[in-house]
């Protein structure tokens, strides 16, 4: 590592003001914060210094994301052997969710941080290390036989249009991967909904055991179906909904890897426990009212349910606490956080043409989070305000 760091000291002058290459600084800084902690301090004005730092945070992020992405390489073998009737060891379906998986992270991570490296060089700043979280969460999202040319457009138009038009990282106002994959639900519906798109294999036509159905639970739930059963016919249980070995995006079945995905974010102080705790209380509120009033089977899936089917629980820990998007008082992540569960389950059950309801609950809050911390602040000013008169009198 010391000369490594030698190396770099050698090339640094060439990339900075006046070296022959110094418009590739924000290039060459990239690469050198990727390899050793930044050297650089504040200077002025009053700044709260401790040892974190971006890189270190989205690090912390990335690595919470792990257990998803494992799983779901595992899960996406899992269903693509049951669905072609072929027993396979752990290895083999290992393997073969790692050559569907894989290539969708890699496309992801290429295509974005070209488009960071771009838009840094244009405006001359540093190279942010956000999309290190979103390369990871955009695949995470997605089926995993995506056509890679879709992975692409869809992270270019999350970084371009989610982002960048809005001055870049810490700017924008919705979450770059749930961007995406508004963008692909949008733009190639047939790709992003359906049943042949949640188990590798069904789309490319791939022999599968007769009378399979790779329909989720979700999509059988809007088919008024609550007796829920994988593609063979066989029912699911409790702990299969919970452990994640259903159909689905690639890294949002698992509800245990999303709790240890939580457990690091809340342990390191990056997530928001009141966000997630509040998420989790507003889908069980609406599941509860929904129960109440069951007019169809859909409405009468028990509400604690809810939280462990689709990617209700992914959606609650990685995406509704993104701190950029999310709200930012005290007060108002709660408020932000209970009104997204409390419409995730109601758009998910009330609409049967779209029986997943979290992403939407989420960009739509998002457009809103800046409104809540207003009002919150809003109230706590009028109240300090009222106890100044008081005190006058």
């Amino acid at each position: 590592m010391k000369k490594l760091r030698e190396i770099v000291d050698n090339i640094k002058p060439h990339f900075e003001k006046g070296g022959k290459f110094e418009k590739l600084h924000s290039t060459f800084d990239a690469f050198e914060t990727f390899l050793f902690v930044p050297n650089k301090v504040t200077q002025n004005g009053a700044h709260i210094r401790d040892a974190i730092d971006m890189k270190r945070t989205m690090s912390i992020v990335v690595m919470s994301l792990i257990p998803a992405l494992l799983f779901g390489i595992y899960n996406t073998g899992y269903q693509h052997f049951i669905a072609v009737g072929e027993q396979a060891d752990f290895w083999q379906t290992v393997l073969y969710g790692a050559m569907k998986v894989l290539p969708v992270v890699i496309v992801s991570y290429i295509t974005g941080l070209a488009l960071e490296f771009i838009f840094a060089q244009i405006r001359g700043h540093e190279v942010n290390e956000g999309f290190l979280v979103s390369g990871m969460l955009i695949p995470l999202v997605l089926p995993a036989d995506i056509p890679l040319w879709m992975v692409s457009v869809a992270t270019a138009f999350a970084v371009i249009i989610g982002k960048e038009v809005f001055g870049g990282s810490g700017m924008n106002i919705l979450n770059p991967a749930l961007t995406a994959r508004a963008f692909l639900f949008f733009a190639y519906p047939t790709y992003m909904s359906g049943d042949k798109i949640w188990i590798s294999g069904l789309m490319k036509g791939d022999n599968v055991v007769d009378g399979f159905s790779g329909s989720t639970i979700l999509g059988q739930a809007a088919l008024g179906e609550t007796n829920f059963v994988n593609g063979v016919g066989d029912p699911y249980t409790t702990w299969d909904k919970f452990a994640g070995f259903i159909p689905g995006s690639i890294g949002e079945t698992s509800v245990i890897a999303c709790l240890l995905g939580a457990f690091i974010l809340l342990y390191t102080g990056i997530g928001s426990w009141r966000i997630m705790f509040s998420v989790f209380i507003g889908g069980f509120a609406m599941g509860l009212i929904l129960n109440a009033f069951a007019v169809n089977p859909f409405m009468e899936i028990p509400a604690w349910e809810h939280l462990i089917i689709g990617g209700f629980a992914f959606g609650a820990v990685f995406m509704a606490t993104d701190p950029v998007t999310a709200t930012q008082t005290n007060k108002g992540k709660y408020i932000y956080g209970f009104l997204i569960g409390f419409l995730a389950i109601l758009i998910r059950v009330l609409n049967p043409a779209y029986p997943e309801g979290v992403m939407l609950a989420i960009l739509l809050m998002n457009v809103f989070a800046p409104l809540i911390d207003h009002y919150v602040v809003e109230g706590n000013i009028n109240r300090r305000l009222k106890r100044a008169k008081v005190k006058a009198q």
